[in-house]
C-alpha cells in the first residue's frame, strides 16, 4: 500500500453525504452515563496482535468503569451482573453488526465469616481474607469473599436476533482450569501488594484463557482490572485547552496516569472477522434493562438472576446507555444536548450528528483562545477519518462502490501488517506508521494528539496551520515531509512495553506489554510492607 494512496484520499473533496458520529475515550463524556460507572465505557482498542507469532490474530479491547483509584476498597471495581456488555463487529460495511460478542457477568458471594464469640460466626466486610495472600493459582477461592466469573456468547447478524447466541467454550488456562465449561473467571482486583504476595500478574495471566470460536478456531480471553492506558490531560482540555497546544509532548503531567480500568479482551483469528473484504469495523456497547424495581430491604448483591434479597429487581428488554467507536468524538465533538442520544444510537442512525462533524467546533474554539486557523467547511477530511474510512486505508469496498452505510465505527484495514513495539510510532499514520490511528487502534497511539492535530487540519487540503501529516516523497516508500507541530495536551506515553512492571514509577506516563492483554499491570492499591 503506498502513502501516496492514503494521502490522496485523506485530501480528496469527496464525501458521502449520509453520515454521523458518536465517540469514545468516554471517560463520563454524557450526563446520563456518569450515574452508571460501572457500564460506562472508556476506550476501545482494535489492532493486528504484535505479540510474537501471533500476527494472524487481532486483538479487541473494551474498557469499561473509568477513573479508578487503585486504593478504591473496600469494594473495588466489579462488573454489572445486571448488564450486558458487547463488541460489534461490521465486516460488510453496512455500519450494523454482522458479529457481537456479548460478556455477562455473576457475582458469588461466599459469606466468609469469623468466630467473633457471637452466638453465630460474623461475616467479614472485605472481599479477600486470605491471610498469607493470593498466589498466582487462579482455580483457589478459600478465603475470597467474592468471585466474579462471565460468560461470552457469539451472536450473529443482528445482536437482538430472536436466534440463539451460541456459548463460548472454554478451552481453559496455562494451568488447565476451567476447561470445558462456558464460565470464565475474572480476577480479584489489585487490592494491594500484601493481598497478593507481590506477583499480581503472574496471578492475572492465569485469568487468560483459550476460547473455542467454533468454526473459526480459536482465541484467547481475558477480563481483569488494568492501568489505564489512555494518554491526556482530562482537566486541561476541558478547561477551554488550559495547555500550549503546540508546547512539548513530556509526559509528566498525564492526570489519568495514576488511575485503573477494567478490560474485557479477547483475541481472535482475523479469518474469523472478516468476510471477503480485509477491513473491517467494530465498536463496543454496554445495555441495561429497561425497568428496575428497587429493594428497600436488601439482603445481598444483585445477581443476573435476579435472586431474592436483591438490591433491585431489572427486567424487560435491553436498553444500550453506552457506545465507543473512534476516540474523543463525543467528549469534544458532540454537542452536550445530544451527548446522550448518541449513547443509545446505532452506527447506522448516524446522519442525525453529521453537522457535528462537518462543521465542527473546537477549530473554532481554539481559533479564539490561540489564533488557529480554521481549515474551510464542510470537514469532509473528518468525515473520512471517523465515518466512511480512508480511501487506500481502511474504507471498506462496499463504502468505496457507493453501496456500503456510513458509521462512526472503528475501522482496521487487517492486510496492513503489524509493527513491533519498538518500531511502532504513537503518531500513528501522521507519521507514516500505517498500522496506527486512525487504522485501528493500539495502546501507544496516542490518539488525543493525533485527533487534535486532524481536527486543526493536518489533513485537509492546504494543511492551514502546518501541522505535521505523512506524504509519499520519492517513489522509496513513506516519508514525513512536513514535519511541524503537533497539537498537544502535553501528556505522553513514556514507552510501548514494560515486560511483568506495574508501571508505579512512570511519574506520570504509562506503560504498556509487548503481549495479550497489552495493558499494563494495574496500579497496586498499597506498595509491599
Amino acid at each position: 500500500m503506498q502513502s501516496k494512496t492514503l494521502i490522496a484520499g485523506l485530501l480528496s473533496g469527496a464525501a458521502i453525504a449520509a453520515a454521523g458520529s458518536a465517540g469514545a475515550s468516554s471517560h463520563r463524556e454524557a450526563p446520563f452515563i456518569t450515574e452508571m460507572p460501572k457500564v460506562d465505557g472508556t476506550d476501545f482498542y482494535m489492532f493486528r496482535s504484535y505479540e510474537e507469532g501471533r500476527d494472524d490474530m487481532v486483538t479487541l479491547i473494551a474498557n469499561y468503569h473509568p477513573l479508578q483509584d487503585s486504593y478504591g476498597g473496600p469494594n473495588y471495581f466489579s462488573m454489572d451482573p445486571n448488564a450486558l456488555y458487547e463488541i460489534h463487529i461490521d465486516n460488510n460495511g453496512d455500519a450494523q453488526e454482522d458479529l457481537s460478542f456479548q460478556f455477562r457477568f455473576d457475582t458469588q458471594i461466599n459469606n466468609a465469616a469469623i468466630d467473633t464469640g457471637a452466638e453465630n460466626p460474623v461475616t467479614i466486610p472485605l472481599i479477600n481474607s486470605v491471610p498469607d495472600g493470593i498466589g498466582p493459582d487462579a482455580g483457589r477461592l478459600e478465603g475470597v469473599n467474592r468471585v466474579e466469573s462471565y460468560q461470552v456468547t457469539l451472536q450473529q447478524g443482528d445482536r437482538r436476533s430472536s436466534a440463539d447466541p451460541m456459548a463460548l467454550t472454554n478451552l481453559g488456562n496455562a494451568a488447565g482450569q476451567g476447561n470445558g465449561t462456558t464460565s470464565f473467571r475474572k480476577p480479584i482486583d489489585f487490592i494491594g501488594e500484601k493481598s497478593f504476595n507481590g506477583d499480581y500478574e503472574s496471578y492475572a495471566q492465569n485469568h487468560v484463557y483459550g476460547i473455542d470460536l467454533g468454526t473459526c478456531g480459536e482465541g484467547r480471553v481475558f477480563v481483569g482490572q488494568r492501568q489505564e492506558g489512555f494518554v491526556i490531560n482530562l482537566g486541561e482540555v476541558f478547561d477551554l485547552i488550559n495547555t500550549n497546544p503546540l508546547g512539548p509532548r513530556d509526559g509528566e503531567s498525564n492526570i489519568v496516569g495514576d488511575k485503573n480500568v477494567t478490560s474485557i479482551a479477547m483475541e481472535v483469528p482475523t479469518s474469523c472477522l472478516t468476510d471477503g473484504d480485509p477491513v473491517v469495523g467494530a465498536w463496543t456497547t454496554a445495555s441495561v434493562r429497561q425497568a428496575r424495581v428497587m429493594n428497600p430491604f436488601p439482603d445481598m448483591p444483585s445477581g443476573s438472576d435476579g435472586e431474592s434479597g436483591a438490591p433491585a429487581v431489572e427486567g424487560g428488554p435491553w436498553v444500550q446507555v453506552s457506545r465507543l467507536g473512534n476516540p474523543l468524538v463525543n467528549e469534544v465533538v458532540i454537542g452536550l444536548d445530544k451527548k446522550d442520544r448518541f449513547n443509545h444510537s446505532e452506527p447506522v442512525d448516524d446522519p442525525q450528528f453529521l453537522d457535528f462533524v462537518t462543521h465542527p467546533v473546537l477549530p473554532v474554539v481554539a481559533s479564539s483562545l490561540f489564533g488557529t486557523a480554521v481549515p474551510e467547511t464542510p470537514r469532509n477530511d473528518l468525515v473520512q477519518v471517523f465515518l466512511t474510512g480512508v480511501p487506500g486505508l481502511n474504507q471498506p469496498q462496499a463504502i468505496a462502490d457507493g453501496e456500503g452505510a456510513p458509521g462512526e465505527i472503528l475501522r482496521l484495514n487487517t492486510a496492513v501488517a503489524p509493527v513491533a513495539p519498538s518500531d511502532q510510532s504513537d503518531m500513528g499514520v501522521l507519521a507514516c506508521d500505517l498500522a496506527g490511528f486512525p487504522n485501528g487502534r493500539r495502546p501507544y497511539d496516542d490518539v488525543t494528539d493525533i485527533a487534535l492535530t486532524a481536527a486543526l487540519g493536518s489533513i485537509t487540503a492546504g494543511n492551514p496551520n502546518g501541522l505535521q501529516f505523512c506524504d509519499t516523497g520519492a517513489e522509496g516508500g513513506p516519508a514525513v515531509v512536513n514535519a511541524g507541530a503537533i497539537v498537544t495536551d502535553g501528556a505522553r506515553a513514556l514507552g510501548p512495553t514494560a515486560g511483568t512492571s506495574n508501571g508505579s514509577d512512570t511519574a506520570g506516563g504509562v506503560t504498556y506489554l509487548d503481549r495479550f492483554p497489552y495493558l499494563n499491570t494495574p496500579l497496586p492499591g498499597s506498595p509491599a510492607n
